[in-house]
């Protein structure tokens, strides 16, 4: 059972991180410090400093929580399901299942805007782009485990990430220019370019223009 001090801790944690992204979303990443969001929590730098390492850390805090539970997700699929196929579903249902975790800590729709905001800082872009190189590969690891296969030496599983990992980017960078913050929007968003990998890697291209229009599934 948690302690009032645990309890207390976590408050000022979750105070830091809610004012924190609001003063990013708001105000811009740069131009916020950290004794702006101390103050706007009213404690101390070094009080901040307890619960996170910088403000990339605060404004990576969400987004490591939704990446633990896309991997967490990919591991959970069925064994049946081909490699693309166990992706998509763990992305799809990913959605549909991490709004719960993410209010826990923060409202999701600050949530989507601190995206937005990650896309359009430079700095925070390329730590973006890292962070989800080091998960694709931790994804490659586990399918080709569950494949049965090496990946070190079969390219199959890293090209089947990278893939799937190029999609997901290219569906991130349009929904964060867009005007709708909602989930639904990026989840169909997700699925609709999900559902052009084929036709664009093999199929003719002339007369068959794509967009958000064509039919989506989950």
């Amino acid at each position: 059972m948690e302690t009032l001090r645990e309890r207390k801790k976590q408050r000022t944690r979750d105070a830091l991180l809610r004012n924190g992204l609001e003063l990013f979303v708001t105000r811009g990443y740069d131009r916020t410090t950290v004794d702006e969001i101390a103050e706007s929590v009213d404690v101390s730098q070094r009080t901040f400093f307890r619960y996170f390492a910088s403000k990339e850390d605060v404004a990576f805090f969400v987004p490591r929580l939704t990446e633990a539970h896309y991997v967490e997700a990919v591991r959970r699929r069925p064994a049946e399901e081909t490699p693309l196929e166990a992706l998509r579903r763990s992305v799809m249902d990913s959605w549909e299942s991490i709004e719960e975790a993410i209010e826990r800590y923060v409202p999701v729709e600050l949530f989507l805007r601190t995206y937005k905001m990650i896309e359009a800082t430079p700095s925070l872009f390329a730590a973006h782009l890292r962070r989800q190189s080091e998960t694709e590969d931790e994804i490659a690891r586990i399918i080709a485990e569950r494949e049965g296969v090496d990946a070190d030496t079969d390219p199959r599983p890293r090209l089947v990430v990278a893939v799937f990992g190029a999609v997901i980017r290219v569906t991130e960078r349009h929904w964060s220019v867009g005007d709708d913050f909602g989930v639904a929007a990026i989840r169909e968003l997700t699925a609709s370019y999900l559902d052009q990998v084929g036709p664009a890697l093999a199929g003719n291209w002339r007369g068959s223009p794509a967009g958000r229009d064509r039919p989506r599934e989950s």
